[in-house]
């Protein structure tokens, strides 16, 4: 089953052993929570604003696997690039949200079947398959980025 296949390659991709090296937690895991906030220039993101921008784009996935059909994807939006606050965001709870979110988008995708990834998500113009992909792409490219400005900073 093709739903099988995306959780699996989701579950390793996040903890497992993906082809292309660490998994995206070991390689969050490792960010030094006093570089976090550090820009390396002005205009660029620091590492805490990726992991929410992940943590975002997690969370709109459950929310839509979940059947949530909110017509004010405003939030989401508005959420995507937020301001992070060192008096309000923590990495360590930033982390452990997203783990959390995934936890549950593989808990929800277990109960479905490959006739849902050809569903369409609600207020988009593609399918479950799309998203999901999309998800497992987006949280390695910008957990990438993260490992290199952690690299770079430290």
């Amino acid at each position: 089953m093709e739903i099988q296949s995306i959780i699996r390659n989701l579950e390793n991709t996040l903890d497992g052993e993906p082809w292309y090296g660490r998994p995206v937690y070991a390689l969050l895991r490792d960010v030094d929570p006093a570089f976090a906030f550090t820009k390396p220039s002005g205009d660029s993101h620091s590492c805490i604003e990726l992991l929410y921008h992940m943590l975002n784009w997690a969370e709109f996935t459950l929310k839509r696997i979940e059947g949530d059909k909110i017509s004010d994807l405003k939030s989401f939006e508005e959420m995507d690039w937020r301001v992070v606050d060192p008096g309000v965001h923590d990495w360590d709870e930033g982390l452990a949200a997203l783990i959390a979110t995934h936890q549950q988008i593989i808990a929800v995708l277990k109960t479905k079947d490959d006739i849902f990834l050809k569903e369409t998500v609600v207020h988009r113009n593609y399918n479950f398959r799309f998203l999901l992909n999309g998800l497992i792409q987006h949280n390695i490219y910008h957990a990438g980025q993260i490992a290199y400005l952690h690299k770079m900073l430290s």
